[in-house]
């Protein structure tokens, strides 16, 4: 037990903060996985650090396109840890053909146990189960949180011509059938506001 400067005994926090601060060195690693997207300005690939800040923060801005009791505050902590598991995953292109999604969901998994496993008991129990609502996407929360994780892709491939989409050669069809079933679960009127232009953009491409 440490000593405060009143006298009373205080539990000693260091092996916590040991711990947070492990996790949270161990989570700088985002930052260096590439992710297919390109920046808005095409410029180059964005990274699953700057994803997830951009997710936190479409969820932040959005909020008044949540369906009726949805927690932002939750949703805004989902999209800050969703992408975590990628440090030992990797990102999964959603338009790469051939991907085993079975082999995909266990790397991620033992990555959720491995990476939140660092923090605190009580804390990483925590997290580990806000991500696992995140991917069951069986609440409002999560399905608002998976809708936007969804949206936010075509909105930068929008700003800078497809530049994600055109590498692996996919057309409005494809686009609508992975993205229009989570947005209209989870933020119907993100689908209504993105469809359109989608569809236009590859109009516009065929033409």
């Amino acid at each position: 037990m440490a000593i405060s400067g009143a006298g009373a005994p205080t539990p000693d926090r260091t092996p916590d903060l040991d711990r947070q601060i492990a996790f949270l060195t161990e989570a700088c690693k985002l930052r260096g996985i590439e992710r297919a997207s390109k920046l808005a300005d095409g410029s180059r690939h964005e990274n699953s650090g700057e994803h997830s800040w951009h997710l936190a923060l479409f969820a932040l801005v959005l909020e008044g396109e949540a369906p009726e009791g949805v927690d932002i505050n939750r949703v805004i902590r989902m999209a800050l840890i969703h992408d975590l598991v990628e440090i030992d995953a990797g990102d999964a292109p959603i338009f790469e053909a051939g991907l085993d999604q079975a082999e995909i969901e266990a790397a991620e998994a033992a990555a959720a146990d491995r990476i939140f496993g660092m923090l605190p008991e009580a804390q990483g129990a925590a997290l580990r189960a806000l991500w696992g609502e995140f991917e069951a996407a069986e609440t409002a929360d999560a399905r608002f949180a998976k809708a936007l994780d969804r949206f936010q892709p075509p909105v930068l491939n929008l700003a800078n011509g497809g530049a994600s989409w055109t590498p692996f050669n996919v057309g409005y069809t494809q686009v609508e059938a992975r993205l229009r079933p989570p947005m209209e679960r989870g933020a119907p009127t993100l689908w209504g506001w993105v469809g359109p232009r989608i569809r236009a953009f590859f109009a516009g491409e065929a033409s």
